[in-house]
């Protein structure tokens, strides 16, 4: 899955999503609800790199698969919405298949 730049964009956008998910759901409730702010912290310390290496992740696999403007606007997308990289990784490996 590492060796293409498609399977390094898949596996670092599912890593980068569930990261994203683990600071909504998990770390923000704790922070507020049982006042552990270090969950926050450090989910989101871990969230923010995946997030950069998603960008450059991104920026390979839309340089050498030929991406236009519009679906590396869509992927960006995906990153920002909850549970977003799940659904574009579906779709990418429904393409792929």
């Amino acid at each position: 899955m590492l060796k293409t730049p498609l399977g390094r964009f898949r596996a670092v956008a599912l890593l980068e999503g569930l990261s994203f998910v683990c600071l909504l759901f998990i770390a923000m409730p704790l922070k507020y609800a049982a006042d552990m702010p270090l969950a926050v912290r450090f989910t989101g310390m871990a969230h923010g790199l995946l997030f950069v290496l998603y960008l450059f992740a991104l920026m390979e696999a839309a340089i050498a698969l030929r991406w236009s403007f519009v679906r590396v606007v869509v992927a960006f997308g995906a990153s920002l919405v909850p549970f977003g990289n799940f659904l574009l990784d579906a779709k990418l490996r429904k393409e792929n298949a």
